[in-house]
């Protein structure tokens, strides 16, 4: 049985050279130490659970540490992050209370509320402090903040 282990494995490590992911490497790990379990017991049920159990464990105790090695912190923002902490203008009054209101920032129009329910008026320049579903989150700009 120890054969059909060693392919999987050869199949699964296959699959992991042709996607992006690292999770079909545990799998072929998983398959080569139930190879080695099958030398010694010859039930397959056994034999799958061992390849099932050691692919889970693998899979859920590396992916912490596949995370802390993959995530680049100097990633460029893209999208609605770049945004953050970019400087525009207030082209509708920002009302928090109603939650309305309008900001432009880098040629794009956002609809805005103020920070803290802040009232805007149009024509203040603001900082957009975060983005929440599609409303931007603004404060006033001033020296203090000046990004």
């Amino acid at each position: 049985m120890w054969h059909y282990w060693l392919i999987a494995s050869g199949i699964f490590f296959v699959i992991e050279i042709l996607t992006v992911g690292f999770l079909i490497f545990w799998l072929g790990i998983g398959a080569l130490i139930a190879m080695i379990v099958s030398f010694f017991i010859d039930n397959l049920i056994i034999q799958t659970a061992v390849f099932v159990i050691s692919s889970t464990i693998l899979i859920f105790a590396t992916k912490p540490l596949v995370n802390k090695f993959v995530k680049n912190k100097d990633s460029i923002k893209t999208n609605v992050d770049s945004l953050v902490g970019k400087t525009g203008i207030v082209t509708k009054n920002i009302d928090s209370l109603n939650q309305v209101g309008q900001i432009k920032v880098g040629g794009e129009t956002w609809s805005a509320i103020g920070d803290n329910g802040i009232n805007i008026e149009k024509g203040t320049q603001i900082i957009v402090k975060e983005i929440k579903g599609v409303k931007a989150i603004v404060t006033l700009k001033t020296k203090d903040n000046n990004i």
